[in-house]
């Protein structure tokens, strides 16, 4: 099908308000703050801004923009992330020592690759506009998902620092009721999982298959800080009964008590947010925490995690309410809506743990060439998140948007919701 002239103006406008979106996040930050890698899972903001560039520049102009110039020949080997088909590149751990190219050439090298993505979406060759596209959108899509990275990254790199310092200033505080905890019926039957529609999606989100699903009662909303203070009061990361044994070994090791940013002093328990330490608000989604915490959690009050099917089938169940998006300038997720009965919050605020490992679905094929890197290779030993968080763009996320994460990671912006047993 022919692209028409508005598409591509369309497509254009949503590069440049998509590309100006990461440079609006960076912008609180100092420079020092732009090189810094605490841990491995954590990537230098400026590695961020630099590698969703070069993902442009390699995928998009070099083989659509006919004599394309490489802004510099060495940032493909500086800010390649995984992709083995392009060739050898600076390793994960290693991103903070590229204290070179200073930030300002970054800001070039976007600027470069911006005014040549201009120049190919004006102009493009009839012949080419079809596959150019889906490899322009892709990389619109993997921008969005660096962006929802360079806030979790930004947020653990400061909380590091002895400063404790704010991302952005505190709003101020609203005091919101609290949300009984209800449960809805979901009727079990044969649900169609997988993407079904005509707009872009993952491969990992293909192809559509059919799944039982028996009755199950989902709970109206995530789970809060004061319903998992509890579960700590109780003892809960010291009692084996609730965890699975990988998980309790990692309790043990990291000699854990809360969940990742929590602190206690003088008796009351504190978290380091974007707006900088703050008092942990009770009605607040609990996030920053690992699957096996979610899953002693939900052990612990008697009930369970849910399916990724089970989460799929409950969006078909209940259309979503509102949610808590990046689109609205927030910097912390938000309490549960007194307002709104029946269920809520199944997307935005925080990602949802579900008891289900990172497979392919059936039928699934990887793309040809690096492209096909983007998620097949990853499909082991991951669990599967649903339905976004407050740092995800509202465009981004859709009902069968699977993210994935190993278990025991908690810098992400991961929360729980619960099923009846």
């Amino acid at each position: 099908m022919k692209q028409t002239i508005t598409d591509l103006t369309s497509t254009l406008q949503r590069f440049t308000t998509i590309r100006t979106q990461t440079e609006t996040i960076c912008r609180p930050l100092e420079p020092e703050d732009t090189v810094v890698q605490p841990i491995v899972d954590v990537s230098p903001p400026k590695w961020h801004m630099a590698h969703t560039t070069w993902f442009f520049e390699e995928f998009v102009l070099k083989p659509y923009l006919p004599g394309y110039k490489l802004f510099h020949p060495n940032y493909s080997f500086l800010f390649n992330s995984y992709y083995n088909s392009v060739g050898n590149r600076v390793q994960r751990h290693e991103r903070s020592t590229l204290t070179r190219p200073p930030l300002r050439d970054i800001y070039s090298y976007r600027a470069y690759v911006n005014e040549h993505m201009q120049k190919l979406l004006q102009n493009p060759d009839d012949a080419i506009v079809g596959a150019m596209l889906h490899v322009l959108e892709l990389g619109l899509q993997h921008e969005q998902q660096h962006q929802e990275l360079l806030l979790t990254d930004i947020k653990y790199i400061l909380s590091t620092n002895p400063l404790l310092p704010a991302y952005t200033p505190a709003p101020a505080q609203t005091i919101v009721k609290a949300v009984p905890a209800t449960y809805s019926e979901v009727p079990g039957g044969i649900y169609q999982i997988g993407y079904q529609g005509n707009e872009f999606c993952f491969d990992n989100e293909l192809g559509v298959h059919e799944v039982l699903i028996q009755d199950l009662q989902v709970m109206n909303r995530l789970v809060t800080n004061a319903e998992y203070l509890a579960f700590m009061e109780d003892g809960g990361y010291t009692d084996f009964r609730h965890w699975l044994d990988e998980g309790f070994a990692m309790v043990k090791t990291q000699q854990l008590q809360a969940p990742l940013y929590w602190v206690k002093q003088d008796n009351t328990w504190k978290r380091f947010t974007l707006h900088g330490l703050q008092d942990v608000n009770p009605n607040d989604p609990v996030t920053h925490i690992s699957f096996y915490e979610a899953d002693a959690y939900a052990n612990w009050a008697g009930k369970r995690l849910l399916t990724e099917f089970e989460w799929e089938a409950t969006t078909q169940a209940y259309p979503p309410a509102k949610g808590n998006f990046a689109d609205k300038a927030i910097s912390e997720p938000q309490p549960a809506d007194p307002t709104i009965d029946g269920m809520q919050q199944l997307y935005g605020d925080a990602w949802e743990w579900t008891y289900s490992a990172y497979h392919p679905y059936p039928g699934f094929s990887k793309a040809e060439g690096a492209l096909g890197e983007y998620n097949g290779k990853f499909m082991i030993n991951q669990m599967v998140l649903r339905g976004g968080s407050y740092a995800t763009p509202s465009n981004h996320i859709r009902t069968t948007y699977r993210n994935f994460f190993h278990p025991d990671k908690r810098w992400q912006f991961n929360g729980i919701r619960l099923a009846n047993r």
